[in-house]
């Protein structure tokens, strides 16, 4: 069948009106917003037919028709896909190659720079570094004290005390009704 061969204007006119008839009942059902929608792609049939769209579709639509139906018994096409494919993985396997030896490049670098930043910025707190294997590690200068634990009940009495009395009328409602509902 050609082109020339079917009658479009009733085709796109057609299929405009159902579309038009279709976006009434989607705005009865749901509302204007997806009835909008609706009526927005039911003009495209009929837009496409004005603009000479429909006669390029179709000579799209038939060469990957015959595109497609030339593969079926031609041995050659079929071994053209087999390279194809071939050259797809071999393309793919070279790139992820590269990526991973760039990415592996750059941690390499990243660690170097850490590890000539460790062993040349001292800090006041810090004694020289010494190194064991592969790793670094450093003297602390002054031993950390422990806290005593009056500190803790002292921090955690003050903690309660602001619970209790809050600062703002607003927040005492606020906390009134998480306590109603158990939060």
């Amino acid at each position: 069948m050609s082109y020339n061969g079917i009658q479009w204007l009733p085709l796109t006119a057609g299929l405009t009106v159902l579309g038009l008839v279709l976006s009434y009942i989607a705005m009865r059902r749901n509302g204007v917003r997806p009835a909008l929608r609706y009526f927005a792609v039911s003009l495209l049939p009929i837009a496409a037919y004005l603009t000479g769209a429909t006669e390029m579709l179709w000579k799209v639509g038939a060469a990957i028709g015959q595109f497609g139906t030339g593969f079926v018994f031609s041995t050659t096409k079929w071994a053209g896909i087999g390279v194809t494919g071939l050259a797809i993985a071999l393309f793919i396997a070279a790139g992820g190659r590269e990526r991973r030896k760039a990415s592996r490049q750059a941690r390499k670098e990243a660690r170097a720079a850490r590890k000539a930043e460790d062993l040349d910025a001292p800090g006041p707190s810090l004694a020289p570094a010494t190194r064991t294997g592969t790793e670094v590690t450093r003297a602390m200068t002054q031993p950390r004290t422990p806290v005593p634990a009056a500190r803790e009940t002292a921090t955690k009495a003050t903690k309660a005390s602001r619970k209790a009395e809050p600062v703002d009328d607003d927040l005492k409602d606020i906390e009134d009704i998480l306590r109603k509902r158990g939060i």
